[in-house]
């Protein structure tokens, strides 16, 4: 898989194997890992007031996505992330 990039949209399939696409929104390293945040193609096109769901995802040594697996490492990149949209 290429570099992914902010953005960047691509196809995922969900817990019940239908296809959300989805689009990147910041990508960070940490620990020598890339992690990227993305949210729904389809909530933030909707120009609406409402939240958008946002989730993080680990990109592995081949460039495929994974989730993130314990509770450490996703507070460590929630924070990671949450310094990210503070500097904007």
């Amino acid at each position: 898989m290429e570099e992914i990039k902010v953005g960047e949209t691509f196809t995922i399939s969900d817990e019940a194997n239908k296809d959300q696409t989805v689009e990147v929104l910041a990508k960070v390293t940490l620990e020598n890992t890339d992690y990227v945040a993305v949210g729904f193609a389809e909530d933030l096109q909707d120009e609406s007031e409402d939240d958008i769901d946002i989730f993080f995802l680990k990109i592995d040594d081949e460039g495929d996505l994974s989730a993130i697996e314990s509770d450490e490492e996703f507070d460590n990149v929630s924070e990671a992330f949450d310094a990210i949209i503070e500097e904007d």
